[in-house]
């Protein structure tokens, strides 16, 4: 057997064997933290990038196109709308399209031979501001102010309603108002303007002529088909009517169910019928005896820029209070020989 021969490491050996051994590995560590540098070198630039492109994406977020004048104006007339609405919401159409909606509306109704047979127009008559357009199985009356042309199709204040099966279809001119006006049941209403013959404009009845003697089981149904046939009203609106629209005012009553008008359909409020302190008064009556929120004085109707101009003014005029009814009135209607009134 061959003599293995063992090697003494000196100082010398041991030293160039772990220069050896540092040294093989080098290229592959140097090229490995070439890579991480160069890596890192990358990273660091794109995050670089990333931070001076973000101001300018925000910058263009910041000037994206927001809201135009007009929707603007379409969400606040939506929010005014829907603010008293605690019964029944509001179905607000868009304000820029009133106009040509009021026109298309009166196109159609002038093409109606039922109307054009009893001298249905929209051309103004002279001292009368207004016409007023009763949908009857939308529950919506629309009024319409006149052009520069002299033609009726402005819409200006959409108002909620409850007519009746009985509500006659056709074109009118109011007769005769008053404060108040004996009903069928019998039941009053306040600002009672006649429409023809039994049917009338008024409040929802009451049951005497107070104030805080409202039904208010059929204040609830307003925006529904519940009366014998008049047109019941929030207080505000059917007093608005009373004041503004003067005796000989046009009317022209229709049905379509699909298209309440123009402008939309108002909402409705809520009367607790449990609610002892309240559920006798129109929460819209202006009278200061009124325990309900100021708030619910506007009511619910859908107005134009200028109808809220007119209400404002009227408040600030006297014009408004001027007329209020007293708080408890008693006796009959000036012309009660008219019988048969339909609540």
């Amino acid at each position: 057997m061959r003599e293995k021969k063992v090697y003494k490491k000196t100082y010398r050996t041991r030293n160039r064997h772990a220069r050896r051994r540092r040294r093989s590995p080098m290229p592959w560590v140097l090229l490995l933290l070439l890579l991480v540098t160069a890596a890192a070198v990358f990273w660091l630039h794109g995050r670089k990038n990333k931070a001076e492109a973000a101001p300018a994406s925000t910058e263009a977020a910041s000037s994206s196109p927001e809201l135009s004048e007009s929707e603007l104006y379409y969400q606040q007339v939506q929010q005014t709308a829907a603010l008293n609405a605690t019964n029944t919401a509001p179905s607000v159409k868009d304000p820029a399209q009133w106009q040509a909606n009021a026109q298309a509306l009166m196109a159609r109704l002038q093409a109606e031979e039922n109307l054009t047979k009893k001298g249905f127009t929209i051309q103004q008559k002279e001292g009368f501001p207004y016409l007023l357009a009763v949908n009857r199985a939308a529950s919506t009356v629309t009024v319409y102010a006149a052009n520069e042309a002299g033609q009726y199709v402005v819409p200006y204040m959409a108002m909620v309603c409850s007519g009746g099966t009985d509500t006659p279809l056709g074109y009118f001119s109011t007769p005769v108002n008053y404060h108040w006006r004996l009903l069928s049941g019998p039941c009053y209403g306040q600002y009672a303007t006649r429409i023809w013959s039994s049917y009338l404009f008024h409040s929802v009845p009451y049951y005497t002529q107070h104030k805080d003697d409202l039904e208010y089981d059929e204040y609830n149904k307003l925006g529904s088909l519940a009366s014998l046939g008049c047109i019941r009203l929030e207080v505000v609106d059917v007093k608005w009517i009373y004041d503004n629209c003067p005796i000989g005012t046009p009317v022209v009553i229709y049905d379509d169910a699909a298209d309440p008008g123009p402008m939309g359909k108002p909402g409705t409020i809520y009367i607790d019928p449990e609610d002892e302190a309240l559920r006798g008064w129109d929460p819209t009556d202006p009278d200061p005896l009124n325990p309900w929120d100021d708030k619910y004085l506007t009511g619910t109707a859908i107005r134009s820029e200028a109808a809220w101009e007119e209400y404002n003014a009227a408040q600030k005029d006297g014009r408004w209070t001027g007329s209020l009814n007293p708080a408890d009135l008693r006796g009959e209607s000036h012309d009660s020989k008219i019988e048969g009134t339909r609540g």
